[in-house]
């Protein structure tokens, strides 16, 4: 599971990489992996920093920290 989760992380930098921010619900849509994993995945890349979470309505607005 560790390893989908890195897996799955490095597929979120990419995804921000290229949109610059994007809503949770449209990186689930446009990474096409499971919600939960996506979820485990950011909040490892929260903590190390990597992104900014900030809530928006009901959903999040994820934005890579460079």
């Amino acid at each position: 599971m560790i390893t989908e989760i890195g897996i799955v992380a490095g597929e979120i930098w990419h995804f921000l990489d290229e949109k610059k921010e994007s809503t949770l619900s449209a990186m689930v849509a446009g990474i096409g992996r499971d919600q939960d994993i996506i979820l485990m995945s950011m909040g490892w890349l929260a903590r190390e920093g990597h992104v900014i979470l900030s809530k928006e309505g009901k959903d999040y607005r994820i934005v890579l920290r460079f």
